[in-house]
């Protein structure tokens, strides 16, 4: 099954670092996020490839290119500078062919069980799975009825709602959805797809964190340091 993930945004919340390199490729712990993906998928048995670039790209090509005896395929494509995330994936519509394949960003990690995501897809016949996670909360909630704290939570992510953690199951006909390179992948075409009772989420409770913000990349560093 080909994995496509897209690598050409222009980090623009992360420009301490994304000036001279793309997203992608800012190091968590000494190696690239974008590595640190990989080897998710690598672990369960997905060893092809296919990098949507854009912003910077020729930094990632030369990554690649530098190392030595690759045991995993890797196809690096250009898929413009300002396209979108849905006009990259359309751009690749002739490379993924006429297979189910696996779509995911260049900057969240996690630890979700890819083997049981694809079982849930096969199983629900639908266009498109998305893993749905819960963010940890950024800041203690608080309950306030009047002037005074009715409840007080440090932190905790069970109040927060459910959101797009990436990391898709996806049926080559989705495509058809997307207009063309100015289409956002999260707006219409997965907006259609829910409206048509064609898109269904895997719901994630374990590790998921997305690379936004320094104090993201901070974060994931702590976390990687003590957790493999």
């Amino acid at each position: 099954m080909k994995v496509v993930i897209l690598a050409g945004g222009l980090g623009t919340r992360l420009s301490e670092y994304t000036k001279s390199i793309p997203k992608p490729m800012v190091k968590i712990n000494g190696k690239p996020i974008l590595l640190h993906i990989i080897e998710h998928y690598l672990k369960y048995g997905f060893d092809n490839f296919y990098i949507a670039l854009g912003y910077k790209g020729k930094i990632i090509k030369q990554y690649f290119k530098n190392i030595k005896n690759l045991k995993y395929k890797v196809h690096l494509i250009e898929t413009g500078l300002n396209t979108m995330t849905g006009g990259r994936l359309k751009r690749l519509k002739k490379k993924i062919g006429n297979e189910t394949f696996l779509l995911t960003y260049g900057d969240g990690i996690s630890d979700v069980n890819l083997n049981q995501l694809v079982k849930f897809h096969k199983k629900n016949k639908k266009l498109i799975t998305l893993t749905a996670v819960r963010p940890p909360a950024r800041f203690g909630a608080i309950k306030i009825i009047g002037n005074k704290v009715k409840t007080f939570k440090e932190k905790s992510k069970l109040d927060e709602g459910w959101i797009n953690g990436g990391f898709f199951v996806i049926e080559p006909k989705f495509l058809n959805y997307i207009k063309g390179d100015s289409t956002f992948l999260e707006r219409d075409p997965l907006e259609q797809a829910s409206r048509k009772k064609q898109l269904f989420a895997y719901k994630h409770n374990g590790f998921w964190q997305c690379m936004d913000t320094k104090r993201d990349k901070d974060y994931l560093e702590r976390i990687l340091k003590h957790n493999k």
